[in-house]
């Protein structure tokens, strides 16, 4: 009896820690398919949140079909490899259906040598992006259907062992449950988002291959016979292999189709994912870098000095001091370049990831070193000004450190990436400009990137409203960046003239930029005719509104970025 006792306990324990893995597995899968369908698919934050509740409710389904599942140990081990499979796979297979969607047309228009001006975007192309756009969640919707038929098999075959009904079987099994997905959660953040995404998936699935093996190994009696599984194992093992020793380098290639000129650098951080194409236009011309960050163009060499202009010159030539400026975002020292031009006392940087700031200085190890020494150039070395001091903070919480401080400066610029995140919805928000207004010195002037006033007019407008509602003399101004279209800033005073007045005041003259003059910059101050009609009707982005973040989503996805000219006196949406 001793001895039955003590082989049920080890069978418990067996089982229980079984439990306990898979369902961290199972947090993994969720979160990185919910993690790459939305980088892939562009709208993180509602990718993420319908990825998860779709998972949840397919393991839901799994967990009701796993009553018809008879042979409980066989269909266990079966489960595993399929779940293995299918989570090693996934990234690749998602990252396959993607670049065949995309390179597709491209292909078409070579071999039919197709003018550039013609749109290949229907027939089995259009089928091929919206199976591409779907294909993440039916993958999420299967593994999670695996996922959630692993408890009842498991408790299942705790009570075949016992050779009984257990009274607190469940109980055991979802607690076991919980405390797995909650190592799994800490596993994601502390490894997973710090790696390439083929070997989380690969790690992951290596785990399930774990737990099948030594299922297998641990019911080999009952399992006979089973030298398919076996066979299935050593095979999904090999797999996996393969996929780690190569899959980064395949998924890698998969993703530079995705971008027109030829990928020279990826850089993953913690908060983001970097990548920098080359284009080589001409003999005796330069070569176009542009960065992508998520996906999203952030600039391109050869127009950056207009974004940048625009950006920093207005401000500049409207202040009435410019001894201590701050840039808020602008991790590329394209921004911070342009202000040292002015011979300001000393500039403050504020970025949250000292990766890219690396990379823009030149001091990235694994860049190769053509590419430091071009970024270096392109920023003029700005970091290694002395009069530059550098940040490596959240701008939101940073802000608010410096004014409970007392700091002021006499400009702040605000280079930050499009409210495309919720998490960036703060930065364009009511709060966060009421506190960069206690940092204005009596006179300052505070600059804002604010996304295209054309592309996505209601995010733009909004921030102008916002800006306004915490006590700005607010204006907004725009101008036309080839690789971004029509781009718009917005400018405020706390007191004093108006930007516009004060540029229109001051002495005529080249600019530090050599790009822009007075002229040039109170000409983008001019909008169409009823251009801020209906302008009331646009919400202030009060902080956990999400009203930047709603409107510049609504022009991605409804409007897919397209700007709808009204017929005159009509209302402009």
């Amino acid at each position: 009896m001793a001895n039955e006792t003590v082989r049920v306990r080890r069978h418990d324990a067996a089982l229980i820690g079984a439990i306990g893995m898979v369902a961290a597995c199972g947090l993994v899968y969720e979160y990185l398919l919910a993690h790459y369908a939305g980088r892939i698919l562009g709208a993180v934050e509602p990718t993420l949140y319908a990825m998860i509740g779709l998972m949840i409710v397919a393991m839901g389904c799994g967990a009701l079909a796993a009553r018809w599942i008879s042979s409980i140990y066989r269909g266990f081990a079966w489960l595993e490899l399929g779940i293995g499979i299918l989570g090693g796979t996934s990234i690749l297979l998602l990252s396959g259906a993607v670049a065949l969607a995309y390179s597709l047309p491209e292909w078409l228009r070579a071999v039919y040598n197709l003018d550039a001006a013609i749109v290949v975007d229907g027939g089995l192309a259009a089928v091929l992006l919206a199976s591409a756009r779907v294909l993440p969640f039916v993958v999420g919707f299967a593994i999670g259907f695996l996922v959630g038929m692993e408890i009842p098999l498991i408790a299942r075959v705790r009570e075949h062992i016992h050779q009984r009904r257990l009274e607190h079987n469940l109980g055991a099994m979802y607690g076991a449950d919980y405390i797995g997905a909650g190592v799994g959660a800490a596993i994601w953040v502390a490894i997973c988002l710090k790696i390439p995404v083929i070997y989380a998936a690969v790690g992951t699935a290596a785990v399930n291959t774990l737990v099948g093996v030594a299922f297998l190994s641990l019911y080999r009696r009952r399992l006979r016979p089973s030298a398919r599984l076996w066979i299935g194992h050593a095979l999904l093992a090999g797999l996996l292999v393969v996929l780690a020793v190569f899959g980064t380098e395949w998924t890698t290639r998969l993703g530079d189709t995705l971008f027109q000129d030829r990928v020279v650098y990826r850089l993953q951080t913690p908060y983001q994912n970097a990548v920098i194409t080359k284009r080589h236009v001409a003999r005796g011309k330069p070569d176009v870098l542009s960065l992508y960050i998520n996906g999203r163009l952030q600039f391109a060499s050869n127009d950056e000095r207009i974004y940048h202009a625009y950006l920093t010159t207005p401000a500049m030539l409207a202040t009435y001091r410019r001894e201590r400026l701050l840039v808020l975002g602008g991790g590329d020292g394209l921004a911070l370049r342009d202000l040292l031009r002015w011979d300001p006392d000393s500039v403050t940087l504020i970025d949250i990831d000292p990766e890219l700031v690396g990379l823009f200085a030149g001091e990235d190890p694994d860049a190769p070193a053509w590419l430091s020494r071009a970024l270096v150039e392109l920023n003029e070395n700005a970091f290694a000004d002395p009069r530059v001091t550098v940040i490596q903070a959240d701008a939101f919480i940073e802000v608010e450190r410096l004014a409970a401080e007392g700091e002021t400066f006499d400009v702040v610029v605000a280079d930050l990436p499009d409210p495309g995140h919720p998490d960036l919805n703060r930065l364009y928000s009511d709060y966060f400009y009421g506190r960069i207004g206690q940092l204005l010195s009596p006179d300052g002037v505070l600059a804002v990137q604010s996304t295209s006033p054309f592309h996505a007019k209601a995010a733009f407008l909004s921030i102008g409203r916002t800006v306004s509602h915490v006590g700005f003399d607010t204006e907004q101004f725009h101008a036309n960046v080839p690789s971004f279209g029509e781009w718009g800033w917005t400018v405020g005073t706390l007191r004093g003239k108006s930007v516009s007045e004060r540029i229109a005041e001051g002495e005529a003259g080249p600019t530090p930029d050599g790009w822009l003059d007075r002229r040039q910059i109170l000409a983008a101050f001019a909008f169409p005719n009823d251009y801020y009609r209906g302008l009331d009707d646009i919400r202030i982005n009060r902080l956990g509104s999400h009203a930047v973040y709603g409107y510049h989503q609504e022009a991605l996805q409804e409007h897919r970025g397209v700007f709808f000219a009204g017929r005159s006196g009509s209302r402009q949406r």
